[in-house]
């Protein structure tokens, strides 16, 4: 494994999080293969190597080769070849459901709207319906900052109970209206059946796992360190956002499914907040002496198929309470990506 990844798994199971709930359970995670789930998947059979859970663990996703492979060979994960967007049938009990599975690729998201929209509502409701029938113990639904749209003028910060505006006819808002598609359905079957469902919107979340071909400005200049060029920004690079390393946003998704009270919470790092042209000129100083620069091509007309909000920063204050807090810093944070990304080797392609 990894020595990156296994750095995170060891430093998210030493956290004070009630993971004895977890003894004898089974665990489905849906987009088990994506950055999110793999993280979520791996932390389980660490917790069983370590402390002897017995943790049956359900990996749904579409191709079972995206796993690695020492994953597809242990014994405690069971693989489920399947689309979210139609009906599932599992055998046995199932104690929590995570509901991972989404695109997340502002590619996928203007070239397949459709499926984008889909995997939220129609795989949402799919997750949904099975955790009512197993009468799971819990459901954590992956949501995004993208729910809250566009802030209000002079709005720096989004709370759970604030939002901004999101426009249902533009095809880009496949992504964001069927996050909060979804997330009404998981408060309706907890109002009509009583289920424990959990609601994690997470900000820009980045780390080992992710694809640095998706298209996001992350992954481009992740692409672009890792290949030894310099970085090519198509705007002014303004737009304020956040940045949240993988293993602080898997521990604080597993301390929402495991030790919280409300419903719904978000995940972001206050202190990643920077604009493109930032993270940017942090990217290229994490191996100055590769002599990167930054260079500027903004091209007429603008940029197509990202996300149309340019403030908006989340407030993790309500999760901070419960326990919760980010390690890393953006810098720190993806120079680990980049040490990820130079032991793994080019194994991500267009």
């Amino acid at each position: 494994m990894n020595k990156v990844l296994k750095e995170d798994l060891e430093a998210i199971i030493g956290e004070n999080i009630p993971w004895e709930k977890l003894k004898g359970r089974t665990v489905l995670i849906t987009g088990a293969s994506g950055m999110i789930g793999i993280y979520m998947l791996q932390v389980l059979t660490l917790l069983n190597e370590r402390y002897d859970y017995n943790i049956r663990v359900i990996a749904m996703l579409r191709n079972a080769k995206k796993l690695p492979k020492e994953v597809r060979e242990r014994e405690d994960v069971e693989i489920i070849v399947h689309d979210v967007t139609e009906r599932l049938e599992v055998s046995g009990d199932v104690h929590y459901v995570i509901h991972a599975a989404s695109p997340a690729s502002p590619l996928i998201m203007q070239n397949q709207p459709v499926e984008t929209i889909a995997a939220n509502t129609l795989g949402t409701f799919n997750t949904l319906r099975l955790a009512k029938e197993k009468k799971a113990e819990g459901y954590l639904f992956i949501s995004s900052r993208e729910v809250y749209g566009q802030p209000n003028e002079g709005q720096e910060f989004f709370y759970e109970d604030t939002y901004g505006f999101v426009d249902q006819l533009n095809p880009r808002s496949c992504y964001s209206e069927g996050k909060k598609a979804a997330e009404t359905m998981c408060v309706c079957y907890h109002d009509e059946y009583g289920l424990n469902v959990k609601l994690a919107r997470l900000a820009h979340t980045y780390g080992p796992g992710m694809s640095i071909y998706d298209g996001r400005v992350q992954a481009d200049f992740l692409k672009n360190v890792f290949h030894n060029e310099d970085i090519v920004l198509k705007s002014e690079g303004t737009a304020v956002r956040s940045y949240t390393y993988i293993g602080d946003a898997v521990a604080g998704l597993y301390r929402i499914l495991l030790d919280s009270e409300d419903m719904v919470y978000n995940i972001g790092n206050e202190e990643g907040k920077v604009s493109i042209r930032e993270l940017a000129e942090i990217m290229v100083d994490i191996y100055p002496e590769r002599g990167l620069k930054l260079v500027f091509d903004i091209p007429e007309g603008g940029t197509k198929g990202t996300a149309p909000y340019t403030l908006g920063i989340l407030s993790s204050r309500k999760l901070r309470k419960i326990g919760w807090s980010p390690k890393y810093s953006v810098k720190e944070g993806f120079k680990r990506t980049l040490e990820y990304l130079e032991i793994e080797g080019e194994t991500d392609h267009e």
